[in-house]
């Protein structure tokens, strides 16, 4: 029987660890599927029990070197936010305990090599030894447990380099004989420490998002048991339990409502900004906020089952299914670490032992030889290009988490805009005030229906009475006011008793509608909601309130257009509203009625044609955002979106999403020409140090300087990038 497990591991910092354990979880018999996940830290195991038992999964994952354990049902993410900020914690002192011998060993070796100090030699290699053997210490681990399975990874090549460097100064420090390149190995290792410190503050926004999503759920329950109101626990909410919710409370659960009506804020699970009238007999969500009235509801959905409960599962597991970045360096370690380390044996052996060169000479070429191979440049490569590329960001009002997602933004293939927010402004405004009655002006129609709508607490109310106090009307007193759930309100100004509402409310209360209907119609049919001013025998004039369009909107999906992407609006809204919207903004294809886990749908299905991109800034949003390649969020959305995508765009600024995408282009040719430079003089300089071009060769300082230049070139070449307009 297939069974599914999910392992915490620990001791992994690179994709390459991640890759050695998914190819150790991979050769168990029994296990039939095997995802690591370097972000999250964890192991997805799907495997036969018949076949094979968890322990034994965890002591494959122990033979390679890390530590295993079954993950808990219930997360602790408190704990894991605790172990973090340990492993940041500890990165940061490896560093700046490096830097406090790195430096002063970089000085003297680059700025005193004509004019020596005493003991400068003696000095260096005491510096650098407790940064070769203490802060590398975590390399050397790492390039032992990559070894024993039998593979190589970037620490391969950083131990394999500096200790060539290191062990050979040493040499010429005790012989009296030869340069030393003590300098090279402390602040090439100290350099990817930082990298990795700035990596680990990236990691680990999922527990975050979800905590954040938890701390949404209320906490307690107030439930109708023998005819007496009880406050409990909302966990202790049993399936056909009565629930009672007041004005401006959270519903603990899912339900369907059995008494009373109101209107509820359902933004948090549609993303749409506008309260939904609810009544007897439609379905409420739990988390979602009651505005206005009591009402008693049935509880159909608990503990796991509810919306949010399944909003958050959706994101964990969004995030545990997202196979890490296999980086460009680690694939050619794989092949260049063995190379190199074969051709060093080669040279030394065939210089000693055919030739009859004496030992000195035959152990100064097969050093020149690791020495040229040093990956100081290599280890640049990315890091540098990915540092520059996030700060142009930063300035940019693009905010980017981390390295994968800049190196994953220039793959996508299709862009999915979540409506609400993100091309809308998310917020209801006045667009049409028309008159038809022919006797009222628009001022005089704005003044009665926000004098009415003054002592409402309903959002289209806010945005008539907001467009009032815009307009400095004079607001009238207004007596008898009384909200109708789902059709409107009434009230009187002066002596006369108005209706603003709908065409059911004027149905309901008979109103003359003898007016030119289509002038409603056509107001919807461009996704406007529409509310009717009457008295109490004729129609007055109409309201149009919509979610305004974002002005560079129609401008930025032009120009993703233009670079090949191409480009879906989803939204929570219905069919007319969804194709009005789309066709302003010049969005050729849509998805309207969709719920928040069906968006999760919607993306995996575009991900099997390429990478996929999700634009949004609700919690609606934050299972798509999870779910795709590349998760954008709006600087305005909610704290949940912001901690779930991948890139933040501050500025709220559609135009911000091309932008990001030119920005991973531009980084990603950067990476690609540092890899051609870090391998140039490498590949180039290996025969010539082996003395394929006898005798010519290339001694241990020519080849820290080709090294050296190397490194120059690629960081020079990074801070280009700067030059660059988005």
């Amino acid at each position: 029987m297939t069974k599914k497990t999910t392992l915490d591991l620990t001791g992994m910092h690179c994709a390459s660890c991640s890759t050695l354990i998914n190819r150790a979880l991979d050769r168990v018999d029994g296990v039939e599927k095997a995802n690591v996940n370097l972000t999250t830290n964890k192991a997805t195991v799907e495997y036969d029990d018949n076949k094979v038992e968890i322990k034994n999964l965890i002591e494959a994952v122990k033979k390679k070197g890390y530590g295993a354990k079954v993950a808990a049902e219930k997360e602790d993410y408190d704990k894991e936010a605790k172990l973090r900020k340990k492993e940041i914690d500890d990165l940061k002192f490896q560093f700046y305990f490096g830097m406090i011998f790195a430096v002063p060993v970089f000085i003297l070796g680059m700025f005193f090599m004509k004019t020596p100090i005493a003991y400068q030699d003696l000095i260096m290699g005491l510096l650098a030894t407790p940064v070769q053997f203490f802060v590398g210490w975590p390399m050397y681990k790492s390039a032992w447990n990559a070894l024993k399975g039998f593979s190589a990874n970037m620490d391969t090549l950083i131990v394999m380099g500096t200790s060539a460097a290191y062990f050979y100064s040493v040499y010429a420090l005790v012989s009296g004989q030869g340069h030393v390149y003590f300098e090279a190995s402390a602040v090439l290792i100290t350099i990817v420490v930082f990298g990795r410190l700035l990596e680990a503050k990236a990691k680990g926004k999922t527990s975050e998002a979800i905590k954040r999503l938890i701390g949404l759920k209320p906490k307690t329950a107030i439930v109708l048991r023998d005819g007496k109101e009880l406050e409990i626990n909302v966990d202790d909410v049993v399936l056909g339990d009565i629930l009672i919710v007041k004005p401006g409370e959270k519903l603990p659960v899912d339900g369907i409502i059995v008494e009373g009506h109101t209107s509820i804020d359902e933004s948090m699970v549609t993303g749409e900004s506008m309260p939904v009238e609810k009544k007897k007999g439609d379905t409420v969500v739990g988390a979602t906020i009651n505005k206005h009235g009591s009402f008693q509801f049935k509880a159909t959905k608990v503990g796991a089952n509810t919306t949010i409960s399944q909003i958050i599962k959706l994101i964990e597991d969004a995030q545990g299914s997202k196979a890490p970045i296999q980086r460009f360096a680690d694939n050619v370690a794989a092949y260049f670490v063995p190379g190199v380390l074969t051709i060093a044996l080669i040279t030394f052996f065939t210089w000693y032992l055919y030739i009859g060169k004496d030992f000195r000479f035959s152990l100064i070429a097969s050093v020149a030889v690791l020495v040229i191979a040093c990956p100081c440049a290599l280890g640049l490569a990315t890091p540098t290009a990915i540092m520059v590329g996030t700060g142009k960001g930063a300035k940019n009002g693009i905010l980017i988490k981390g390295g994968e997602a800049l190196e994953t933004a220039h793959k996508i293939k299709s862009v999915i805009l979540d409506k609400t927010g993100t091309i809308t402004k998310g917020k209801p405004e006045v667009t049409d005030i028309i008159s038809i009655d022919k006797k009222s002006t628009e001022i005089e129609i704005l003044t009665i229906s926000a004098s009415l709508e003054k002592g409402s607490e309903h959002p289209l109310a806010d945005a008539i009475v907001n467009m009032g106090k815009k307009d400095k009307i004079d607001f009238k007193k207004t007596t008898n006011f009384k909200a109708i759930p789902g059709y409107g309100i009434t009230g009187t100004i002066g002596k006369t008793k108005y209706y603003l509402g709908n065409l059911k409310l004027m149905e309901d209360k008979k109103i003359n509608l003898d007016f030119p209907l289509d002038r409603m119609y056509l107001l919807e049919e461009h996704g406007k909601t529409v509310m009717v001013l009457s008295d109490e025998k004729n129609v007055i004039g109409l309201v149009g309130v919509a979610d305004n369009i974002k002005k560079n909107s129609q401008k930025a999906i032009s120009q993703l257009k233009k670079m090949r992407i191409k480009v879906y609006m989803i939204t929570g809204d219905n069919e007319r509203t969804a194709k009005a919207i789309a066709s302003r903004v010049g969005v050729n294809k849509y998805f309207a009625h969709v719920l928040p886990h069906e968006k999760a749908d919607y993306v995996k299905k575009l991900q099997k044609k390429g990478h996929v991109a999700m634009v949004g800034d609700g919690i609606n949003d934050a299972p798509a955002l999870a779910q795709s390649d590349i998760g954008i969020a709006m600087g305005s959305g909610t704290d949940v979106a912001m901690e779930t995508g991948d890139i933040v765009l501050m500025k709220d600024d559609l135009l911000d999403v091309v932008k990001a995408i030119k920005l991973s282009r531009m980084t990603m040719n950067k990476i690609r020409q540092n890899m051609f430079w870090a391998l140039f003089y490498n590949t180039l300089g290996i025969p010539v140090a082996a003395g394929l071009f006898f005798p010519f060769m290339l001694n241990p300082m020519i080849a820290g300087a080709a090294m050296a230049l190397s490194s120059v070139s690629v960081v020079s070449n990074s801070l280009l990038l700067r030059l660059q307009k988005l």
